[in-house]
């Protein structure tokens, strides 16, 4: 099992001090990666509900500080050696592609091979309004955005047609330092699940509960069956917020469901850091995989 730190950019993680406090202590203390949530802007007035918290509000607040995570992880990478650099996640229909292509790559080009490409389609629909994005074709605009970024990070010369994207013969360089960069898809959906498993190299679904999770995770095989993929393939990243020896039991039951990694939200350590990740890892991290 892997150990990520979730929303690592978010609130007072803002701040230089206290982001690269959290980087370097995260690393010390065993977790494997950072993700850095992704708001371009947030309509003061909006009222999408979010999906992933009982009142529908954004967590941590509508005015919380959420700095460009890409910008962020490079901060972060200068100030680290080994922790995964990860978006969790971008929203993929907001960016234009080629542009986006360009950073990750670059990011994961002078880290040396270190970023996670967490992407979601988004669910604010008042952010889609304010960029002048149509919200309402945004499921097939990233699936195409991300063939078109793989395309860029893979092939010497890359073309791509599409319905929302054209290009032909285009060089993008640097490339990833590994020839491409893992995309994990985000969302609780089933077509959230079914890109996973068409296509995604993990699923991030922003749950813990186990009823919840069972379909998702038969709806992400099934598509990987159907796409004739491996399972082993494709890596799967929940959420949780246990802390201390009470977390045991829940990680057992996540790690027979075919989980992998798990996400604790950067919020339980903003008191104290360093002391926050250290108990972290005596408590739970070094019991449950002996490190």
């Amino acid at each position: 099992m892997k150990f990520g730190i979730l929303f690592a950019n978010t609130g007072r993680l803002s701040e230089p001090a206290a982001a690269t406090t959290l980087a370097r202590s995260a690393e010390d203390c065993g977790f494997e990666s950072l993700w850095a949530s992704h708001h371009v802007v947030v309509p003061a007035d909006y009222a999408s509900p979010c999906p992933y918290t009982p009142n529908g509000r954004m967590p941590g607040g509508d005015d919380v500080p959420i700095p460009d995570p890409l910008i962020w992880l490079a901060y972060i990478a200068a100030a680290t050696d080994t922790i995964r650099l990860a978006t969790g996640a971008v929203i993929v229909p907001l960016m234009d592609p080629l542009v986006l292509a360009k950073q990750l790559a670059t990011l994961d080009h002078l880290s040396g091979g270190r970023v996670e490409f967490g992407v979601g389609i988004g669910w604010m629909k008042e952010e889609f309004d304010a960029l002048r994005i149509p919200f309402e074709d945004r499921g097939g605009r990233t699936d195409e955005y991300i063939a078109a970024i793989r395309a860029l990070w893979t092939q010497p010369v890359a073309s791509h047609h599409g319905k929302y994207i054209n290009f032909d013969n285009c060089i993008l360089r640097p490339s990833p330092a590994r020839g491409s960069i893992p995309i994990h898809i985000g969302g609780n959906s089933l077509a959230s699940a079914r890109r996973a498993g068409s296509y995604g190299d993990g699923f991030l679904p922003m749950s813990r509960d186990v009823e919840a999770l069972q379909p998702l995770l038969a709806e992400m095989r099934k598509a990987a069956a159907a796409a004739d993929r491996d399972l082993d393939d494709i890596e799967v990243t929940v959420t949780s917020t246990q802390i201390g020896r009470n977390a045991l039991p829940e990680l057992e039951n996540l790690q027979k469901l075919g989980v992998s990694r798990i996400l604790v939200p950067a919020g339980l350590f903003w008191g104290d850091p360093v002391a926050g990740l250290q108990k972290y890892h005596a408590e739970v991290i070094r019991p449950f995989t002996g490190r």
